[in-house]
């Protein structure tokens, strides 16, 4: 579900659910929120490289746990979930490079918002659903887009629920570096050690530094865009797009 290696200081995690496009259930969530803790406290890791296994990064949170948070009185989350996941990936100290194998949906994008370096396959893609599935926003990416890439980019990502192909994503400036797919790991491990080879106290000091400014606004995003997501969780748009994506028909 969760692949953990080490070399050189970097710690690589490898979302590895390829069945189900690595879409996180509750149990990725909670493996991948434990994962980047025991990182950040592990003083032998200076820093942690994402990526996903076959061909997609994450297909997003698994729609089938999603249908089941809204409609199944008996569905039982994880220890952690996607809050913790989140609050994780807020509070994550050190280095984290992302690297986009293929397809990115839902947080397999809004992620980026924390990625301190980003790399993208060539053939890969991106796509925030949220207003297709009829609900909010998530991960503070309201906030943390708009800063990362403009405003207007941001408004295209989160309101169309289009596709956003590699060359477009390096354009806005989701991306910092676009590879073919055969170099995209070497590419992201060449820089991940050029960062690990430097101590890791100035590496923190210097994330803590650029991420300090921005705590309390990302807590306000989330807050906000989880009002908003709860309202809109198994309302009649929601479940209708539920219903038409678990028939197959869309």
């Amino acid at each position: 579900m969760l692949e953990i290696a080490d070399e050189n200081r970097v710690r690589t995690l490898t979302l590895d659910r390829p069945e189900a496009l690595n879409a996180f259930n509750e149990a990725l969530y909670d493996a991948t929120t434990v994962a980047l803790r025991e990182a950040a406290a592990d003083p032998e890791v200076a820093v942690v490289l994402l990526t996903g296994a076959g061909r997609a990064f994450s297909a997003g949170t698994d729609l089938g746990d999603l249908q089941a948070m809204a409609t199944d009185p008996d569905f039982i989350p994880g220890e952690f979930g996607f809050n913790g996941l989140i609050d994780a990936l807020s509070s994550f100290p050190k280095p984290l490079i992302v690297a986009i194998n293929g397809i990115g949906l839902g947080i397999g994008t809004t992620i980026l918002g924390f990625a301190d370096l980003a790399f993208m396959s060539a053939d890969a893609r991106l796509k925030c659903p949220f207003t297709s599935l009829g609900v909010a926003p998530e991960a503070a990416s309201s906030y943390l887009l708009p800063r990362l890439i403009g405003r207007q980019n941001a408004a295209w990502l989160l309101l169309s629920s289009e596709w956003v192909p590699a060359d477009e994503a390096l354009r806005m400036g989701l991306v910092w570096k676009v590879c073919p797919p055969g170099e995209l790991l070497a590419e992201a491990r060449r820089h991940a050690e050029v960062l690990a080879s430097r101590p890791i106290a100035s590496l923190m000091a210097v994330k803590a530094t650029m991420t300090a400014p921005t705590e309390e606004a990302v807590a306000a995003a989330r807050a906000r865009e989880n009002g908003f997501f709860a309202t809109l969780l198994g309302s009649a748009d929601n479940a209708a797009a539920l219903t038409a994506f678990n028939s197959g028909s869309s």
